[in-house]
């Protein structure tokens, strides 16, 4: 157990440090989320309580669109010079490599999130900051989902010639449940609604459930995905 969490680290590690040189998937994730961002606000013409009323949907459809561009490229990276079967077939047990390449997605993504979120508030004039501690929770809990169900749809899909138009296609029907909880829950916080803010606990519960559930079903199949 021990060697598989020093090599998930080690993958993790590997990951990061290959795209904090390339900047590949970063420069073009954060490039989009702030093009759209920009392209939103001349978008919509509406009054201040109606744009806070869908500011949390704005946001998370922003980092939704921002993580299929990470996840994609965390198995499509190893194609080159066979380094996918060499990975696969190291002493490195299936999850491990399924573990590392997931943190490394979720700290990508993490930082193409807090680069945005103030662009977010200056664009819209949002005031994002009144419940810091909670936001990054909901941003934390959100990201992982993405980055877990992300990755395993980026190792089923990593062989497929359209696998950047298949990801997708695969990946955000699976998000929904969690996305609700983010929207919802991030619109609370934004809106300050006492109403909304009461139900805050559920949201984060179904948030933490998804997790939960995601993250051991991938770790247990992954093993099957990556022999195949």
């Amino acid at each position: 157990m021990r060697a598989g969490f020093a090599a998930a680290f080690a993958i993790a590690r590997k990951d990061l440090q290959t795209e904090l040189r390339t900047r590949e998937s970063l420069t073009a994730s954060l490039s989009f989320s702030l093009v759209i961002l920009v392209l939103f606000s001349f978008a919509f013409d509406l009054g201040r309580e109606e744009l806070y009323a869908i500011s949390g949907g704005l946001l998370w459809l922003v980092y939704s669109f921002a993580g299929a561009l990470i996840v994609n490229r965390s198995f499509a990276r190893e194609l080159p010079n066979d380094c996918l079967d060499v990975l696969v077939s190291s002493p490195a047990p299936g999850w491990a490599i399924f573990l590392g390449k997931t943190v490394a997605a979720f700290f990508l993504l993490l930082i193409v999130e807090l680069v945005s979120l103030p662009f977010f508030g200056l664009f819209y004039n949002i005031s994002w900051w009144q419940s810091p501690g909670t936001l990054l929770l909901v941003i934390f809990l959100a990201t992982w989902g993405i980055a877990v169900v992300g990755v395993a749809f980026s190792a089923v899909t990593v062989n497929i010639r359209l696998r950047e138009l298949m990801l997708p296609v695969l990946l955000y029907p699976m998000l929904i449940p969690l996305l609700l909880g983010a929207i919802g829950t991030t619109t609370a916080l934004f809106t300050r609604d006492p109403e909304a803010l009461k139900s805050m606990g559920s949201s984060i519960q179904l948030m933490i459930v998804f997790n939960l559930i995601y993250t051991s079903l991938s770790l247990y199949i992954v093993e099957f995905i990556l022999i195949v």
